[in-house]
């Protein structure tokens, strides 16, 4: 069976990502979360580690597999490890499975970021970042002429999103289209004050919907889960290319 070693595999992806440089939420916790016994047999990718997850994991994949995801083991910061997270821990250690979550660092990344591969995919070239976070270019906007309502249909085609949501507030045609992942509705402003008319999200509050109509510009909602599957594929074949062993992505929808 190939394998390879994770502490290359660690310090290939902490430097690929600027893992320690890039700002985040407190318990993000990007990096190695999680170690195992040392070598890795395989790249599991997923949005969130959640217990839906590890427990498939088990159940499918061999011992000794990295998995890769966006939303870490410890998001609701620090908790005694007992019930639930008991639950999530031990078939890890059992498995011999280890961790690596990559969140913000993961969302700006140029090549297989969360925001410029959905950009891409939707048919924007050379998609370039329209926004920051705490200090860092964030987002990835760039010309596309296409009908609104064919671009909510591509989305949806896209990433097999269970409902795709249009704000009809800019043109029905686009031109200019900007894409941050995830939970952003309340970037709408931003990207209108970068000239963007169709801003593309998973989610975002009641009056967010507002805010693009009184701001001039179309908000499509695809989902926060769905509109970060794309980073973790990306990576994780990424990585699987560069130490030579497989990769899988385990889907685990939560319909937000």
């Amino acid at each position: 069976m190939t394998a390879a070693a994770l502490d290359e595999m660690v310090a290939y992806l902490d430097g690929y990502l600027r893992t320690a440089a890039v700002p985040d939420y407190e318990f993000a916790l990007n990096g190695l979360q999680l170690a195992n016994s040392g070598t890795v047999t395989g790249i599991v990718a997923a949005v969130d580690a959640s217990l839906q997850t590890v427990e498939h994991l088990v159940t499918v994949s061999p011992p000794g597999a990295l998995l890769l995801v966006h939303h870490g083991l410890f998001w609701d910061g620090n908790r005694p490890i007992a019930g639930r997270r008991y639950r999530k821990l031990r078939p890890l250690f059992d498995h011999d499975v280890a961790v690596y979550g990559s969140h913000i660092p993961l969302d700006i990344h140029p090549e297989v970021g969360n925001n410029v591969v959905l950009a891409r995919q939707l048919g924007i070239v050379d998609p370039a970042p329209f926004d920051e976070y705490r200090g860092v270019p964030f987002g990835a906007a760039g010309p596309l002429i296409m009908s609104r309502d064919v671009l909510v249909t591509r989305l949806a085609e896209l990433l097999a999103a269970p409902r795709v949501h249009l704000v009809p507030g800019g043109p029905e045609t686009t031109r200019r289209v900007g894409v941050i992942t995830g939970a952003a509705g309340g970037r709408i402003a931003a990207a209108a004050a970068a000239g963007i008319d169709t801003f593309v999200t998973g989610e975002g509050a009641h009056h967010s919907a507002h805010d693009a109509l009184e701001l001039g510009l179309n908000v499509i909602y695809a989902g926060h889960y769905a509109t970060e599957t794309v980073g973790v594929q990306a990576l994780a074949e990424h990585l699987a290319e560069r130490f030579g062993i497989p990769w899988q992505f385990h889907d685990h929808p939560t319909g937000m």
